[in-house]
């Protein structure tokens, strides 16, 4: 897996567990080795300009995903031919929310940016909770990739 991991935020954060994480659910899901995500972590001013661009929606938020692709949840894409990396596309995630909604949630930071990262890439992947039914299967796939860290959130 090629996880590639920018921070540019003005706190520094340890990004090992963020990229081990997302490693570890990009296996989960059967994802080839030659796969490829970018991950960026940005401050609450720059995912708030990213949110009403993108989303149209007014301030920051915890998690953006741009996939390349539209795929089918469950589904493992197929590799490109040629031997070429199978980018499944971009992250943001807004650590300074992140942070807020674990102590409001009464979880670790660790266990949140582990949910954060889950979904982020489970929206790579064609994951989607604007209706009902397809966001129970997508928080039912979070819990169950979570349970598998030992993670258990409210």
């Amino acid at each position: 897996m090629n996880i590639f991991l920018a921070d540019e935020q003005e706190e520094p954060l340890e990004t090992g567990p963020i990229v081990a994480m997302a490693e570890r659910v990009l296996t989960s899901e059967g994802l080839p080795d030659h796969t490829e995500v970018a991950i960026v972590l940005v401050g609450e001013a720059e995912m708030a300009r990213y949110n009403q661009r993108f989303m149209e929606r007014t301030g920051p938020t915890d998690v953006l995903a741009f996939p390349i692709d539209q795929l089918v949840p469950g589904e493992v894409p197929t590799t490109i031919a040629n031997g070429q990396p199978l980018s499944l596309g971009d992250i943001f995630i807004c650590p300074a929310i992140v942070r807020k909604q674990a102590e409001d949630l009464s979880v670790s930071m660790g266990d949140e940016m582990a949910l954060i990262v889950t979904h982020g890439i489970l929206h790579l992947l064609g994951y989607d909770h604007s209706e009902p039914v397809a966001a129970a299967i997508m928080t039912a796939r979070e819990r169950e990739l979570l349970a598998k860290e030992g993670i258990e959130l409210p």
